[in-house]
């Protein structure tokens, strides 16, 4: 089975001459293989379509994709108009239980929620339909009686959307005001207080940082009275403890409701989920959305890229997790050493960090919780703020990349990465930056056009395309998906091998973190009030201090080695705790 699928935000006739009709030898033998429509846009004919690829090929746009497709999957449950992105299957929502859905980015997620809410009626690729129509598709199937009640106006949804650092954008006043107008289940108090939220109950929402955001995006969730909870990546910008006490928040609330969570960070999707259903297929041409599968079996079927029971390859390669004793300090040469020094602010925050020195061509971790300093220490470094006691004149070049990123210029995407750097049309940019990146299909997109993921791998790729002494990057995991987060840790640490320049990460993803670096710099201290910064560490002594302070401890996976958190009590946990092996334990035995 083949479909066509046609980008019609991509689609610029007027510029490139109707080039997909005047290449397509269908059309100069007189079938309508593709037409326009009124608005002189092309319109795929399908049927007469036979997939020559010669429109995909010649369009120099990237508006065109011809896709194969399993034959067992001959009808979409929605779709976008004549050769528009097209969805099969739907997550089955379940009171009781939270359904995880894991995949990539573009894959049809929010589509699915806007059906599930009622807020979209699925067509079948067959136009306009009505709910009698999605009834008599369901009958006899489980989601019969979901969507009786979805069509009897009976389904009330609560949603915490993807980009929190739009809310600013659509609410103006204090956090108060934005909760109190949407508490009807007369849990906000409590939810105040378990996640952390009483100190900033008084701020305006303009003024939050983007873990306060994410957090009172969650609170603003979890308050409404409602049968569907839907929760959009909720592990941006909070670091792993704040992660864990949201995850067992939301199965509290899935004790009497459906639950649906989109999540990307693999540790908290495992201990969070009930069922998870794998979604593949193309991002913006197509979606599948399997049958729920256990936890364990669907995050490990996801890795390795293969689906047993759908005989379906979704990637060429599998995502692995390296398993490796922790690094030895090599003897290599000092970049630069810095001093201790203190940084200190109105509001009350201090911090202090002890002397340390930054070796040339690694690449250096920095973990802790949020709000203890680590963005301020990294500012530092780069010269955008100064310290309040002791020098910071490292003299070096730096290539820094914020935690939060804004696009102000409606340029194109190839343009500012060209204004950036020389080498953006070099083969080795290409091969080594943009490709591991997947940033091709973007160049020719507005950067104020962009995704919050799309956006961060143009930042990733900005920061490594300055010429400098070394590269810090502040949150590079945030909104990217588990394949994207994989691509841009080999990306990140092969820039650094080749190079021989140093790098810093601050990130919350351990497996980013561990993959990475080569030391550690950790944070302790108590957050808002104080902070404290340790020289840099080796991998082992870094991580136990690190997991220590947040009394967590992670274990591997037999199949697939990837690191999976300890219930809190369990033998596991108590072993590991009483060895002071909190994440390398029995590693390389």
């Amino acid at each position: 089975m083949r479909i066509a699928i046609l980008n019609r935000d991509r689609c610029q006739p007027r510029r490139c001459s109707h080039e997909c009709e005047k290449y397509c030898p269908r059309v100069r033998s007189g079938d309508e293989t593709i037409v326009f429509g009124d608005d002189g846009k092309p319109i795929i004919s399908e049927e007469m379509c036979v997939g020559c690829g010669i429109c995909v090929n010649k369009c120099p746009f990237d508006a065109i994709m011809i896709i194969g497709l399993p034959e067992e999957l001959h009808k979409p449950t929605h779709r976008y108009g004549k050769n528009g992105f097209a969805l099969y299957g739907l997550p089955t929502p379940e009171a009781g239980r939270v359904s995880g859905i894991l995949g990539p980015n573009g894959i049809g997620k929010s589509t699915c929620v806007q059906i599930l809410s009622g807020n979209l009626i699925p067509n079948f690729g067959e136009g306009n339909t009505d709910w009698d129509v999605v009834l008599e598709h369901y009958a006899g199937t489980s989601m019969y009686d979901y969507f009786k009640q979805v069509a009897d106006g009976a389904v009330r949804l609560s949603q915490k959307p993807q980009y929190v650092d739009m809310i600013p954008k659509a609410f103006k006043g204090k956090t108060r005001d934005l909760l109190a107008g949407v508490d009807d289940s007369g849990k906000l108090d409590d939810l105040i207080e378990r996640l952390s939220l009483s100190h900033i109950i008084d701020r305006n929402i303009g003024d939050l940082s983007g873990g306060e955001l994410q957090r009172v995006a969650i609170a603003a969730c979890a308050a409404k009275d409602a049968d569907f909870y839907f929760f959009d990546e909720i592990s941006p910008y909070l670091d792993i403890h704040q992660r864990i006490k949201v995850s067992q928040l939301i199965q509290e609330i899935a004790q009497d409701k459906a639950v649906l969570v989109v999540e990307h960070d693999l540790a908290i999707l495992d201990m969070l989920s009930d069922v998870v259903h794998i979604a593949y297929g193309v991002p913006t041409g197509y979606g599948v959305i399997t049958h729920p599968k256990g936890v364990r079996i669907a995050i490990n079927q996801y890795l390795k890229g293969y689906l047993p029971e759908e005989n379906i390859r979704v990637r060429p390669d599998a995502i692995t997790f390296e398993v490796h004793p922790p690094r030895s300090e090599t003897d290599v040469a000092t970049l630069v050493e810095y001093d201790s020094f203190t940084k200190k602010y109105e509001g009350g925050f201090s911090m202090k960090v002890d002397a340390g020195s930054l070796k040339e061509g690694e690449v250096l971790g920095i973990v802790g919780p949020n709000g203890i300093g680590k963005s301020t220490f990294v500012k530092v470094l780069a010269g955008i703020e100064e310290p309040d006691e002791g020098e910071m004149n490292l003299d070096i070049e730096i290539s820094y990349k914020p935690q939060y990123i804004q696009a102000d210029q409606p340029i194109p995407v190839n343009f500012f990465l060209r204004s950036i750097s020389k080498k953006f049309d070099s083969s080795y940019y290409q091969s080594e930056i943009a490709a591991p990146l997947n940033l091709e299909n973007l160049y020719d997109r507005l950067l104020t056009d962009l995704s919050g993921g799309e956006l961060q791998r143009v930042a990733i790729a900005a920061c490594l395309s300055r010429d400098a002494d070394m590269y810090i990057l502040d949150e590079p995991s945030a909104h990217l998906d588990v394949e994207q987060r994989a691509l841009a840790t080999k990306t990140i640490k092969r820039f650094a091998e080749n190079s021989k320049k140093t790098a810093m990460v601050v990130d919350h993803d351990i497996y980013m973190i561990d993959m990475l670096s080569e030391r550690l710099i950790v944070f302790e201290g108590e957050p808002a009030v104080y902070g404290f910064a340790h020289s840099p560490t080796g991998m082992q002594e870094g991580m136990n201090k690190f997991l220590a302070n947040l009394d967590i401890t992670f274990r591997r996976d037999e199949d697939t080695r990837r690191p999976r958190v300890n219930k809190k009590g369990s033998n596991l946990d108590r072993k590991q705790k009483a060895k002071g092996e909190y994440y390398y334990y029995n590693i390389g035995e």
